[in-house]
């Protein structure tokens, strides 16, 4: 685990969050948020590589390769990456927030997330095989600061995962739309 959390104010969430909430509760539509990223070719020359936007990154774009199990080089974090990065970071976060909802003291928290997939299905070798992960995973490892009981600490738990968005989004298999803009070369 890294080292011991930088004390912060312990009641830094609930102060933030509370306004929030009654704001939600008299406006519901003031809720929705809408994250966003792009993907781009960059200055990749085969379609192993390309870059990402995260809209709220400055403009700054990350690198990303593909898995050598679809045959990229698996040089750079693939999409698998990214996706397991965004569980592991929300449920850490989500996890540190409720600890302060809940008054309990964390001296450190690491959370690790995996995820496994038969690639069959999205070579096309085999088209029973789902094109999606098949299974994944969160370890998350905490070091409390001092006692806490077991009840306290299995609620943490249940609202960690409860309100933690990305396990979430997995869980329910949400849907997607996908609207394509199609340019074509003028006949020569």
């Amino acid at each position: 685990m890294n080292a011991t959390i930088t004390k912060t104010d312990p009641r830094l969430v609930p102060t933030r969050q509370k306004p929030l909430q009654q704001r939600y509760r008299k406006d519901p539509d003031a809720a929705w948020i809408r994250d966003e990223a792009r993907a781009i070719v960059g200055a990749s020359a085969d379609p192993f590589h390309g870059e990402i936007e995260p809209a709220n990154n400055a403009g700054e774009r990350w690198r990303f390769g593909i898995h050598r199990s679809a045959g990229g080089d698996h040089d750079a974090p693939n999409p698998g990456d990214l996706l397991t990065s965004a569980l592991a970071a929300c449920l850490l976060s989500t996890t540190r927030m409720s600890a302060q909802w809940l008054d309990i003291e964390l001296a450190d928290i690491e959370v690790a997330a995996g995820a496994e997939c038969d690639l069959r299905g999205a070579l096309m070798v085999d088209s029973s095989v789902p094109v999606h992960f098949q299974r994944m995973d969160c370890t998350v490892w905490l070091h409390l600061a001092r006692k806490t009981d077991d009840n306290r600490l299995k609620m943490l738990m249940k609202q960690a995962e409860a309100c933690c968005v990305v396990m979430q989004t997995i869980r329910a298999e949400v849907d997607v739309k996908t609207l394509w803009h199609v340019e074509q070369a003028a006949d020569s």
